[in-house]
This record gives C-alpha cells, sequence and structure tokens, in this order.
C-alpha cells in the first residue's frame, strides 16, 4: 500500500520544485502587476492599495495611449511579415543544402542569437545614423543627396527587429520541413505539376504548422520589445513596452505602467489564441 502511495506521489515530487519555479518567477509576479494595476496612484500620495478602475479608463479613453498601442502591433505585424517572406525561402534553401554546407548556415543563423540584443541594436544605430554606413553608402553610390532618416523612425525599428528575431522564424520552419518528403516534389513534378503549384498546393500546406509557430514567436518578442525600441526609437518613437518602463521608472506611476504592461499581456495572449484557432480550422488536415 505505502510502495503504490509512493509511486504515486513520484510524478508530484519530480516536478514540484519545477512548478516552485515557475509559481515564483511568472505566476506570483504577475498576479501582483494584476493586482497593482487596480490600485490609484497620486504625485503626492503615492500608490494607494484601493482598488480603482481609473488606470484602465485612462488608457481606454486617452488618444496618446491608442496611438502607442496601435503603434506597437503594427510594428509587430510588419516584422513578422517581412520575418515570413524572408525566413521562409531561406528555410527551404537551407533544407536542401548539402550537410556540409547546411551547418555552416546554420551556424550562421544561430550565431547572432549568442550575441546580446543591446549590442546588435547598437550596432544597427551605427549603421542607419545619418553618418553611418548605410547612408554614406547610398550617397557614394548617387542614389540620395541627403541622408535618409533612419534613427528614431519607425522603419528603423523594424529593421532592427527583424534582424534579431529572424532566426526563429528560420529555425520554425525548417524544423516543419524537416518532416516533409523530398520524394512528393518529385512525385508532383512527374505529374505535370509546375514548380509555383508545388510550392502552392504541396510545400506550402504542408509548413504552415512551422509558419504559425514561427510567427507567433516572432510577433510575441516583438510586440513586447524592448531594447530595440528604446534604442533605435528613442524617446521620440514610444512603443507598449517603453511607455511602461517609463510610467515605473520616470513618473513613478507604477499602475499605470501595470495596466499598460497587463493589456499588452492579454492582448497577445488573445492575438495568439485567434490566430492559433483560426489557421488550425483553415489546415485542420495538416494539424492532425
Amino acid at each position: 500500500m505505502n510502495r503504490a502511495l509512493s509511486q504515486r506521489a513520484t510524478p508530484y515530487w519530480l516536478t514540484g520544485p519545477a512548478l516552485l519555479v515557475f509559481l515564483g518567477l511568472v505566476v506570483i509576479p504577475l498576479a501582483m502587476t494584476v493586482l497593482l494595476s487596480f490600485y490609484d496612484w497620486g504625485q503626492y500620495k503615492g500608490i494607494v492599495p484601493e482598488f480603482t478602475l481609473k488606470n484602465f479608463h485612462e488608457i481606454f479613453t486617452d488618444s496618446y495611449f491608442f496611438e502607442i498601442f496601435l503603434r506597437t502591433f503594427r510594428i509587430a505585424v510588419l516584422v513578422t511579415l517581412f520575418c515570413m517572406l524572408i525566413g521562409v525561402p531561406e528555410a527551404y534553401i537551407l533544407n536542401r543544402m548539402s550537410p556540409a554546407w547546411r551547418g555552416i548556415c546554420l551556424l550562421a543563423i544561430i550565431g547572432p542569437l549568442l550575441v546580446s540584443v543591446v549590442a546588435r541594436t547598437l550596432g544597427w544605430a551605427l549603421l542607419l545614423g545619418s553618418t553611418g554606413l548605410v547612408n554614406q553608402g547610398l550617397m557614394a553610390a548617387g542614389l540620395i543627396r541627403a541622408p535618409l532618416e533612419f534613427m528614431f523612425t519607425e522603419t528603423g525599428v523594424v529593421v532592427a527587429l527583424i534582424h534579431v528575431l529572424i532566426p526563429f522564424m528560420i529555425l520554425a520552419v525548417w524544423a516543419s520541413l524537416q518532416r516533409l518528403d523530398p520524394q512528393i516534389e518529385n512525385a508532383a513534378l512527374s505529374l505535370g505539376a509546375s514548380r509555383i503549384t508545388i510550392w502552392r498546393r504541396v510545400i506550402l500546406p504542408q509548413i504552415v504548422p512551422g509558419m504559425l509557430s514561427g510567427g507567433i514567436i516572432v510577433f510575441a518578442l516583438a510586440a513586447s520589445a524592448f531594447a530595440s525600441p528604446a534604442i533605435i526609437g528613442g524617446r521620440r518613437l514610444k512603443v507598449a513596452s517603453t511607455l511602461a518602463y517609463d510610467e515605473f521608472l520616470n513618473t513613478l506611476n507604477w499602475p499605470l505602467g501595470a495596466a499598460v504592461a497587463v493589456l499588452l499581456l492579454s492582448a497577445l495572449v488573445a492575438i495568439t489564441v485567434g490566430s492559433n484557432r483560426l489557421i488550425e480550422r483553415r489546415y485542420a488536415q495538416v494539424f492532425e
């Protein structure tokens, strides 16, 4: 009897430490942030632990916050689309390479992930500045007469985030391509299908799970990114993450910053779950 109870309790003992870490590092801080978002705040009275919807009312009624959230999700959508346009063909080419070249290319793709995001973003700041290599090269080629404005613009933030996040898209799509039998393409060719038809009717539906997982990862990381928007966008171009940072550390309005963080997290969860359900229904046979 005791032995049977011990065997039943073994999984709980094994998962207990991980569960405690998850509770301590994720659940409890998240619950405290949600609770903080309902507190009141005043410049002279500080944080007042009383229930109020003032913070959410201020966010929903002020066009300033609407513009920041709209900019955040616009940047995230653009980054996700460009990562798909670049990453899907690159993953397909990577899958068709010989093992030796594939290892070298994988090292080149994964290598930047070993470098700090801050360091990579600072590199893009040097490249995209008015005296940076990009503007100097375009002016030397005679394509432009005056430097283009990349810093403190959405374009510069999108470029930096694409470079930071595209490895996640490539690896996700490449993992889906590993399950695709190369003989299927040969069979379609022998039946008279064109390359475009094979890509559209055979390959693309099979890699939808990889595109979906990669898109979710890229979108979530782009919408919640802080380092790249803070360095490239600066104080002139705020997104939701930099707004929450300013409310916490500059104005010291912690409840409003917590409300911004809670709304950003809620929106990301809703968009992720909704898009996942829609694509799973559209490509149900692929996910079975």
